[in-house]
């Protein structure tokens, strides 16, 4: 490594413990982990890399927190190109390389097989990819897959389920495959904020993967209708809301962590649906006059 490579490199891992990031990158970092039990001894994790800002901030985080070395466990950097094109796998390449993150890179052709899908081209290609990273981890020895999804993302799936599927769901810190026993998904940055990724990513003169979808390179209109369409406009409409009340975003997130089932009309519980009415007669039940 060239002394101008390994002294960026150094530069962006001392960043990450600096007093202006360390609190907010690193200690939610690791107040994940602890708080929703993300990590074990013996754990093999392939920390999943898309070559955005998010992804690659995880990788290092994950360097960063074994160096701490509280209890054995290994990661492996994986990036799965599902048929870039040239410009942006090399991006991937360059970043890793100057930011110390030695990645195992493997092809897919996925892009190729949605491409010509017209309904829910999205939907479908992130099902393939995900499936795609937890078969390759897995033949790699690994029980656990990273996806780099924020605590931005989280509010705005809540809303997105709410005002587009009808549903009041959210996206969960771990999550068990089922279609890979033994495999498990895991969400690290969970509690990291978006505009403090973005801030680290600035303050390094950084310049990670915007969006590399093949359907917004050849400016397809299905992609209008996308889920990452729709995801912008509920981020919108999030800082307006913000702009009169400065705690909806905290109370967004805990909206699902005080779910009342004795006030909901119907749920679901292992694919079951339950209704009020089930019990309603029920004397035992607590009742309410409001």
């Amino acid at each position: 490594m060239r002394a101008a490579e390994s002294t960026r490199q150094l530069d962006i891992e001392k960043s990450i413990r600096s007093r202006r990031f360390h609190r907010k990158l690193f200690s939610r970092f690791a107040r994940a982990i602890n708080t929703y039990d993300l990590l074990q001894e013996g754990d093999r994790v392939a920390v999943c890399i898309s070559g955005g800002k998010d992804s690659m901030l995880m990788a290092k985080l994950f360097q960063e927190i074994r160096r701490h070395n509280k209890f054995y466990f290994e990661t492996v950097f994986l990036v799965m190109d599902p048929g870039y094109n040239r410009e942006n796998r090399l991006a991937i390449e360059r970043n890793a390389k100057l930011m110390g993150v030695p990645v195992t890179i493997f092809e897919s052709d996925i892009f190729d097989s949605v491409f010509h899908i017209d309904h829910s081209p999205c939907y479908l290609c992130a099902r393939m990819r995900r499936g795609s990273l937890y078969s390759y981890a897995k033949s790699l020895g690994c029980n656990k897959i990273a996806l780099g999804h924020h605590y931005d993302d989280v509010l705005e799936t809540i809303l997105m389920g709410m005002l587009y599927g009808a549903q009041v769901q959210t996206m969960m810190p771990k999550l068990h495959s089922t279609n890979f026993p033994g495999m498990e998904l895991i969400r690290p940055m969970y509690l990291i904020r978006e505009e403090d990724i973005k801030a680290w990513r600035d303050a390094n003169d950084l310049h990670f993967l915007q969006c590399a979808c093949r359907f917004t390179e050849e400016n397809r209109e299905d992609a209008e209708g996308s889920t990452e369409s729709k995801r912008l406009e509920i981020k919108r409409l999030i800082a307006s809301l913000k702009e009169t009340n400065p705690f909806v975003e905290g109370n967004i997130f805990k909206s699902v962590e005080n779910v009342n089932l004795n006030t909901v009309i119907a749920y679901k519980k292992d694919g079951i649906r339950h209704h009020f009415l089930e019990d309603y007669d029920r004397e035992d039940v607590g009742a309410s006059d409001e």
